[in-house]
């Protein structure tokens, strides 16, 4: 599942901000939290731990970081202990004149076992919808802060 938004703003200033823990934490619409674990920078093989909400429910995931290019890609999976669950990616292309455009995506990696007690944990039973509703959010809030700078 993805989607893509136009950018008035140049990819390795919007590489920033995707790679700024807390200006995602504020843009992406589940995550409350995100602290780096184990080294302090979007690199290959740094983890972070992301806090989620949703309704009342909230949970901890672990991510780590599988592709970091300045400018065009950036990318993590997300694991609940030793689950997979899934893989997000961040590709930004730039369009000319100072703008780009960033492309979302994710992979649920789940194991089909755990989608239903997944979904008690986080109070997200359908978690293909949410992810769109959340992708569509995300860029949004992305373009509006990018673009204010």
């Amino acid at each position: 599942m993805q989607a893509s938004v136009d950018i008035a703003a140049d990819a390795e200033a919007v590489y920033e901000l995707i790679t700024h823990l807390p200006t995602m934490c504020d843009v992406a619409a589940e995550t409350t939290a995100m602290k780096w674990v184990q080294g302090d920078t979007a690199v290959p093989g740094a983890k972070f731990k992301g806090t989620n909400k949703a309704g009342t429910k909230s949970w901890s995931t672990a991510c780590t970081v599988t592709d970091a290019e300045p400018g065009r890609v950036f990318a993590f999976d997300v694991r609940s202990a030793v689950i997979p669950v899934a893989h997000w990616r961040y590709d930004i292309s730039s369009t000319g004149d100072g703008t780009c455009r960033v492309t979302e995506s994710t992979w649920d990696r789940r194991p089909g076992w755990f989608k239903v007690p997944a979904g008690w944990a986080t109070g997200v039973k359908d978690r293909k919808s949410a992810n769109a509703e959340h992708i569509a959010l995300t860029l949004q809030r992305l373009k509006e802060r990018a673009e204010s700078r």
